[in-house]
């Protein structure tokens, strides 16, 4: 008989309840039960992944065991039976089995199968849960499905970690921190930064993970320039996690440049216990360090600032500005594979490839219409609004810099949510009979509220109809830009492309996809 693992993780797909939806999830499951013959299964509990005590485990787990002992083909456990043997083998909350344990928990319980999960609470009252079923032998996943269910239960009790991190309004969560060395001579990398910061961004809000783009956090340090602290390092935290990137972008282009010394491991260290990482395990939390001097400088040893990004599962990724061969001596390289990351060298001296492509005049047209549509709203609303045009006019330079700056404006409702009235309407943060009126933009106090109504719908079909053209014309760019990029192989290695590449592969071991 063929041994499988029936194996519930939860993925942090937004989605809406439907009726009898462990029932339907529960049916798909079992087509991937292809056996003419009876299956012994075990219902495990199912944990909160933040760890916080509740009856919401002990209810999944007894309403599935129910649906599943309806298949006459199933043999279901009692839970009583569970409880002991399963304590034995302190399975973490990700619900994550390699082949190794799935053999062990078989052989202990003497099952053919079990089933077994974490939950993640959403918004309005729901929990989700995501399916699969893997084959013992081989892990491999046979089928796999989802769930949003209502949820029934109460906690009764919080952890110390129970909190929105690792997800970030029911989607998945990416955080990254950039370490920029602004010691004498980096002006390049600051240059090559500030213009790929939106094309860095936009590659992994156009990923997906469990059927839905993540939200992308993004955390910003300085190090080893003479006017920063001596006391601190010489290491300075710019901007905490943020989802805004016209506020990551403004403080890029403020960069300065002076002499100095770099203490990577120092800055390594900073940004390891200051920032508030997640402590979620399917999180892609990565550190991104760039400079030109010895990894060894500093109070702070290297090894034991990367020995504590591992333990809260961080990436730390090193780019060294220079040749390959002297990132090598200096111990860049070392540094990346004792945190089992990737060294890359880069020319920032380099010009950035810019492909001007027929969809950019289009798209900055596109632009002029989004602009339109925003609305400053409450505190900050205006000076949130001035540098987005601000940031709007130093990008404009670059045809192909501007085009990406475009494309995620048109995806980054969620993100400015708190100070744009039209993107607060779009997310569902506040509906129009909930809208302060000392809060609103001059422009809609002098309207009737019949006026004032008729004006906000206005904008937010035309928003609408802007961002459905501008994802559509942004997907002919990158059509055409791969295009051009093929029938040239010889662009130099920048900041942009360093990153983007170590995205790419470090995000898909945390189940993102990219197109």
């Amino acid at each position: 008989m063929k041994k499988i693992i029936l194996l519930f993780i939860l993925s942090l797909i937004t989605s809406t309840a439907m009726a009898g939806p462990i029932e339907k999830l529960a049916g798909k499951l079992q087509k991937g039960l292809k056996t003419d013959s009876q299956l012994k299964i075990a219902v495990l509990d199912f944990n909160y992944t933040d760890g916080r005590k509740s009856q919401g485990p002990m209810i999944i787990q007894e309403r599935l065991t129910t649906i599943l002992a309806q298949n006459k083909k199933l043999v279901l456990i009692e839970r009583n039976l569970l409880k002991k043997i399963m304590g034995e083998l302190k399975l973490g909350a990700s619900g994550a089995i390699d082949t190794k344990t799935a053999k062990k928990i078989g052989k202990l319980l003497g099952v053919d199968a079990i089933a077994s999960g974490t939950l993640n609470d959403l918004k309005n009252s729901k929990t989700e849960i995501n399916a699969r079923i893997i084959e013992t032998e081989s892990a491999k996943i046979l089928s796999a499905a989802s769930a949003v269910i209502k949820k029934t239960w109460k906690d009764t009790g919080t952890a110390a970690n129970n909190s929105n991190n690792g997800n970030y309004d029911g989607k998945s969560l990416v955080q990254i921190a950039m370490l920029l060395d602004t010691s004498s001579s980096m002006n390049g990398l600051i240059n090559q930064t500030k213009n790929q910061l939106w094309s860095i961004v936009n590659e992994l809000t156009s990923s997906e993970k469990d059927g839905d783009n993540p939200a992308v956090q993004v955390a910003l340090y300085e190090y080893g320039n003479s006017r920063l602290s001596k006391e601190d390092g010489f290491v300075k935290q710019i901007l905490s996690f943020t989802r805004d990137l016209d506020e990551v972008a403004e403080e890029l282009f403020a960069l300065r440049t002076n002499g100095g010394q770099e203490h990577c491991g120092e800055a390594i260290n900073k940004t390891v216990k200051n920032l508030k990482w997640s402590k979620k395990d399917d999180v892609y939390k990565v550190i991104f360090i760039a400079g030109n001097e010895a990894f060894t400088q500093g109070p702070i040893d290297f090894r034991d600032a990367i020995s504590n990004a591992k333990k809260k599962g961080i990436f730390v990724n090193t780019i060294f500005c220079g040749t390959k061969q002297a990132g090598m001596a200096m111990q860049w390289k070392k540094a990346a594979e004792l945190a089992m990351s990737e060294y890359t060298n880069i020319n920032q001296t380099a010009s950035v490839a810019r492909i001007e492509t027929p969809q950019d005049i289009e798209l900055s047209n596109l632009n002029r219409r989004l602009n339109t549509t925003y609305m400053a709203y409450g505190r900050g609303g205006k000076k949130a609004l001035k540098r987005k045009h601000k940031l709007d006019t130093l990008a404009a330079p670059s045809k192909a810099v501007m085009s990406e700056r475009i494309f995620n404006k048109a995806q980054e409702s969620e993100a400015i949510s708190s100070w744009d009235l039209i993107s607060a309407l779009e997310t569902g943060k506040i509906e129009q009979k909930d809208i302060k009126e000392g809060q609103l933009p001059e422009e809609l106090k002098k309207l009737s509220k019949k006026e004032r109504k008729k004006e906000i719908e206005k904008k937010l079909l035309e928003r609408k109809q802007v961002k459905t053209e501008i994802l559509k014309l942004q997907k002919e760019r990158k059509k055409y830009i791969a295009d051009k990029e093929r029938e040239n192989t010889s662009t130099p290695s920048t900041m942009g492309k360093a990153v983007i590449n170590a995205i790419r592969k470090q995000a898909s071991e945390k189940g993102f996809k990219f197109k």
